[in-house]
């Protein structure tokens, strides 16, 4: 979602707070769970709350062209949006994307205070496919990321979408893009 369709969360929050640690996010680091320790040690350092990051969060807009794509591309096909964001980070920008269904992770919170994260499952995005796979469905993924990775290996087509360079050169096997119109028709192609 972050990247894709909307702006990168932590960065909004990394700019609203004047926190520069905060912009890291899964295209620097691709291990998740380091990265979600070092934001959580950070947010508990800085006394920054869940509702500090909510109001942030309240303030964005998808991307520009990013909900008109997602309309576009449910109307000819099933689309579920995979994510590493959380429940309790979603909701205000899956209303302005006419509420997608989106699969993620739980943050764990105590007094308004961020204490840990619960992750659906390991590794999700790519077992999510997998489950769809078996399903027989054909899948087609877009991401941006290297958290999205093990998610395009396992579709039958995936995409690079906005993707940074150093994640373009670990997988140029990925056709990338940056045009929502470009990345529709190439999903088009690909479910035929």
């Amino acid at each position: 979602m972050e990247g894709v369709l909307t702006p990168e969360i932590w960065i909004a929050v990394a700019e609203k707070t004047r926190i520069p640690e905060l912009r890291r996010t899964t295209r620097d680091e691709p291990d998740y769970d380091k990265l979600m320790r070092y934001r959580i040690e950070i947010l508990d350092r800085h006394g920054i709350k869940l509702s500090d990051i909510q109001h942030v969060i309240g303030t964005l807009l998808p991307l520009a062209g990013g909900r008109e794509f997602l309309d576009e591309l449910r109307s000819i096909t099933q689309v579920i949006i995979l994510s590493d964001t959380f429940e309790q980070f979603a909701q205000p920008l899956l209303s302005q994307l006419n509420w997608p269904t989106l699969l993620c992770h739980r943050l764990i919170v105590e007094n308004d205070r961020i204490t840990g994260y619960q992750l659906r499952i390991p590794e999700q995005k790519q077992r999510a496919v997998a489950a769809l796979k078996l399903l027989n469905y054909n899948v087609v993924a877009a991401g941006d990321s290297f958290n999205d990775t093990a998610m395009l290996i396992e579709a039958h087509t995936g995409f690079l979408f906005h993707a940074p360079d150093n994640v373009k050169g670990q997988f140029p096997q990925f056709t990338a893009v940056d045009d929502y119109s470009k990345l529709l028709e190439l999903i088009k192609g690909a479910i035929g």
